[in-house]
């Protein structure tokens, strides 16, 4: 089974990537981009067929080495 995990910045924790991207944008002409917030994929092939033990096993591997979770939160889709 596979399971994708996105991560990203927290809301409250500035993005410097995303606010580069963004100004980089309007610099282009893209003046409908209002702001930017950059993350990280992942996917994980795993060696399950449970969807639900699938996406607490995704949802350890990210707690434990994928996010950093004073300043990051995932999100996580199984196939």
């Amino acid at each position: 089974m596979r399971a994708r995990v996105f991560v990203t910045l927290k809301p409250s924790v500035f993005d410097p990537q995303g606010r580069t991207i963004a100004d980089a944008l309007q610099s282009l002409g893209y003046d409908g981009v209002a702001d930017v917030r950059q993350g990280k994929y992942f996917e994980l092939d795993l060696a399950t067929t449970e969807a639900a033990r699938a996406k607490a096993l995704a949802a350890e591997v990210a707690d434990k080495l994928l996010a950093n979770p004073v300043i990051e939160t995932y999100r996580i889709e199984v196939d």
